[in-house]
């Protein structure tokens, strides 16, 4: 934390725009390196996904098939809920979501006008009762897809319960006729990007993608990605 005791120090203007330049030439240097690691991530192989998950949403249930609101690519937040957990080891869901996750949450924009316009949709999915997320997503006034895994094995499948302090992102795509999936949920892509717009880094069958990360698609497909 900054204080009074521990600014920078006051100097020319001259002086400030000669570090302003040094720095900037670090920054455009991470720049380009992130954007060799993202251009590697859209190039990961892919692991077919066979099992028939299910999710509970606001219109029942639904596959993740449904999810893909008929575009071909889907990005997957994992937002981690609230447990207590009692002496036998037994969890009981409380009514609050992550607040990491939550805060994640309060920057995706009311609208994903851009997110659609690049063939994606964007959903949330909790371990936790449907009923629970529904309360939580009112009470703070979010719009985006929210779907439950409650009950089934998902969550563990791709490791999102793993550890109580990843809440990874998953990006999907609908291609030919198999289910694929690839990656794993341990990265900094959140973390290093820090708010919603970034994820426009990640997907692969983005507008910043190479030609030959491009995939072709039918409905029975479905191939995923660590953002």
């Amino acid at each position: 934390m900054t204080t009074m005791e521990n600014l920078p120090e006051v100097v020319s203007r001259e002086e400030w725009l000669d570090a302003r330049k040094e720095l900037l030439l670090k920054e455009k240097e991470l720049t380009r390196a992130r954007d060799h690691v993202n251009a590697e991530r859209r190039r990961l192989p892919m692991v077919r996904i066979d099992k028939p998950y299910t999710f509970e949403g606001p219109n029942g249930t639904v596959g993740l098939l449904d999810m893909f609101e008929g575009r071909p690519q889907l990005v997957m937040h994992h937002f981690m809920w609230m447990f207590d957990v009692d002496a036998d080891g037994n969890e009981h869901p409380r009514d609050t979501g992550c607040s990491s996750c939550s805060s994640a949450a309060d920057h995706i924009p009311a609208t994903l006008r851009q997110l659609h316009a690049r063939n994606t949709t964007l959903v949330a999915v909790t371990r936790s009762p449907y009923d629970k997320i529904a309360a939580f997503r009112e009470r703070m006034g979010w719009t985006f897809p929210w779907y439950s895994s409650w009950g089934s094995d998902f969550n563990y499948d791709f490791h999102a319960t793993v550890d109580e302090r990843v809440a990874p992102v998953l990006i999907h795509f609908r291609t030919e006729a198999e289910l694929a999936a690839t990656g794993t949920p341990w990265g900094e892509g959140w973390r290093v990007r820090g708010d919603f717009p970034g994820i426009y880094n990640g997907p692969g069958n983005s507008d910043s993608q190479t030609p030959e990360c491009r995939v072709e698609y039918t409905d029975e497909k479905v191939l995923h990605f660590l953002l």
